[in-house]
């Protein structure tokens, strides 16, 4: 049931007027083993849920329906990996049978549904295999980044409670292999919790040793694999947890149910970025994030596209062409990436005279997320593709974009340096701190009003406390984006920045409170604190500000490195700090309060006020003439 909107503003407000009605013909794009009994389920508020009462599989969505209705010869996904120089195309009829012999795997070694499944992998396709079989058995999957180092990991083994691993010997990056095995055994050992196995894909690029006893080969034990069939589950049972950074610096498990999920991501596909069933798509992203889950597999297979998974960078893969020679070479309609990969290709090709060495005549769309796309970004990447560029605004927790330009309802004007509008089923909402509504122009924080649309996360794993206190306790009836932000006069969001201590380094969530306890862990440190500043390449990166014990005597650059090796270490190489200062002292309020947000600002060249309730301003000149050094 193919739905046409007149305009977008007809689409919108029957998605906050209707939404049962609005909802309820989306689903209709969904294969169901049972309907719901209601649309929108809101007797457990501020816990809604969607379709409720409906039974149904995802797996059996993305792949079994489509070789049903004759696309098991249509590829469904191109593996194109330039670090190790290889191109595979999987259609849909060939990735139903490694996925269904998978989940045979996972269901002779004891998972069953509900259980968890923690996947620690590459861009791979393996990896997708991992996720489909788990959501066609019912199993929880829980993919991690696999940049993140052991202690990330141990963490989100020890919450999620896997009874398997899945993982890999390695990733490849341009400089060589990142080898998983020892990582992955690392967190095991730090971990009260043991997963009962490992599965480990080995790469030819470098093997792993495996642990008799827990460990698996994935090679040996698809050989006498059994193909199993899909469990029916309930729309609201969990698809997967996805954890994503917490301001506390302890990893919050974003829960994402199963029906609202696909009708929300299908719809999505064909509404907001404008491609239909066969169109070649490409999110060049990482499965490890929640645009790998929504947009490299789930949402493109959930309506019968071919998905591109590409194992590579934007630039030095080997050149800055090596976006232009995908799209040329699979055809691609629509690609999404983050402004950082943009940025990075015209910081190495500022003419963009590589794009003159391929076709490109299939891109449609440019869509850019993850980060704030700056106007030089926009207006660059928009000269040199000719087509339109689109930028659009989302979250781990909402799964699938809040603001956009929903180029399948009704292409709107862009206006540089706004996500455009809300999507339909999100109503957005400014507020000043006291909860009020605020007009046109007017910066506050951006808030949705509840309930969120399907797809959304429905609470936190096995924590509805912190769901509460982490995104609805600020404003009763709204979900707490984080983000501050205005609405101009045409209803356009432009999107300000964070008014937390989450940060976005090159499209991925971090959070400098993490950072924090970890710079704290170091003997020679008395106090910290970590800061995102402005990054014409990354976007933001962090910087450490550290004030050290009295007595120590320790070498101030050799004190530094020490401290930038343990934040690689326990988060990972994504969390590099750019730069460590010592100070001495921290510029505070007189009641504690580490005043950040100044510190940003001077770090960023900005104007500033000394806050009333500064404990001494003399400290804020001392970080001023620090960073002007």
């Amino acid at each position: 049931m193919v739905v046409m909107y007149s305009s977008y503003d007809e689409a919108f407000r029957l998605s906050i007027e209707e939404s049962d009605r609005f909802w309820g013909e989306a689903a209709q794009e969904i294969q169901w083993d049972k309907k719901w009994d209601r649309v929108l389920d809101d007797t457990r508020k501020p816990f809604y849920r969607w379709f409720s009462g409906g039974k149904m599989n995802t797996c059996y969505n993305a792949l079994d329906f489509h070789v049903e209705n004759g696309r098991a010869e249509q590829v469904a996904i191109i593996y194109d990996s330039p670090v190790t120089g290889t191109i595979r195309n999987i259609t849909y009829g060939e990735l139903l049978g490694d996925v269904s012999k998978f989940a045979g795997v996972l269901r002779s070694l004891g998972v069953e549904k509900g259980d968890r499944v923690v996947i620690y992998m590459p861009m791979i396709p393996q990896t997708v295999v991992a996720m489909l079989a788990c959501a066609r058995i019912g199993a929880i999957h829980s993919v991690v980044f696999g940049g993140f180092a052991a202690n990330e990991l141990s963490v989100r083994i020890e919450d999620a409670k896997p009874k398997i691993v899945v993982s890999a010997s390695c990733g490849i990056e341009p400089k060589g292999p990142i080898l998983y095995k020892p990582l992955l055994d690392k967190a095991i050992d730090l971990s009260s919790h043991k997963p009962e196995r490992c599965v480990i894909f080995q790469r030819p690029q470098a093997r792993a040793e495996l642990i008799e006893g827990r460990d698996i080969d994935w090679d040996e034990v698809m050989k006498g694999a059994e193909s199993t069939g899909c469990v029916s589950v309930e729309a609201t049972d969990p698809l997967y947890v996805l954890y994503t950074s917490g301001t506390t610096g302890v990893p919050k498990g974003v829960v994402r149910d199963n029906g609202g999920h696909a009708v929300a991501l299908k719809w999505s596909m064909r509404y907001i970025y404008g491609v239909e069933p066969g169109d070649v798509y490409w999110a060049a992203s990482d499965v490890g994030w929640v645009v790998g889950h929504s947009y490299i597999v789930y949402g493109p297979l959930l309506h019968g596209c071919t998905t591109v998974l590409y194992e590579g960078k934007p630039v030095g893969t080997p050149d800055p062409g090596a976006f232009w020679r995908v799209i040329s070479q699979h055809k691609v309609k629509v690609l999404f990436t983050a402004p950082t990969a943009f940025r990075a290709i015209k910081k190495e090709d500022p003419s963009g005279s590589y794009i003159k060495k391929h076709d490109i005549s299939s891109l449609k769309y440019l869509f850019l997320a993850g980060e704030r796309l700056d106007p030089d970004t926009y207006h660059w990447a928009s000269g040199l593709l000719n087509i339109p560029v689109i930028d659009h605004w989302w979250q781990t927790e909402t799964g699938w974009p809040i603001a956009a330009n929903c180029v399948g309802i009704e292409e709107l004007p862009v206006k540089p340096g706004s996500p455009t509008k809300a999507v339909p089923g999100y109503n957005v909402k400014i507020l000043n701190e006291e909860g009020e509504e605020q007009g046109p122009e007017k910066e506050g924080i951006i808030v949705v009003k509840l309930p969120l649309p399907p797809g959304c996360l429905p609470t936190l794993w096995q924590n509805d406390k912190a769901y509460i206190d982490s995104y609805l306790s600020d404003f009763e009836g709204y979900y707490l984006t984080g983000d501050g932000g205005y609405v101009d006069k045409d209803g356009y969001l432009f999107i300000m920045g964070r008014v937390d201590d989450i940060i976005n380094v090159a499209g991925h969530r971090l959070s400098t409170g993490g950072m924090e306890e970890v710079v704290s862990k170091h003997p020679d440190v008395a106090e910290c604190a970590v800061i995102g500043i402005e990054d014409s390449l990354k976007g933001q990166v962090p910087i450490g500000f550290i004030v050290l014990k009295s007595g120590t005597t320790k070498d101030h650059e050799l004190l530094k490195k020490e401290v930038k090796d343990m934040v690689r270490s326990e988060i990972g190489a994504i969390a590099s700090l750019k730069e460590v200062y010592v100070v001495s002292r921290l510029p505070k309020t007189r009641s504690g309060k580490i005043l950040r947000s100044t510190m940003r600002k001077i770090a960023d060249g900005k104007t500033y006020k000394i806050p009333s309730t500064i404990e001494d301003p003399a400290v804020l000149g001392e970080i001023e003439d620090i960073l002007k050094a």
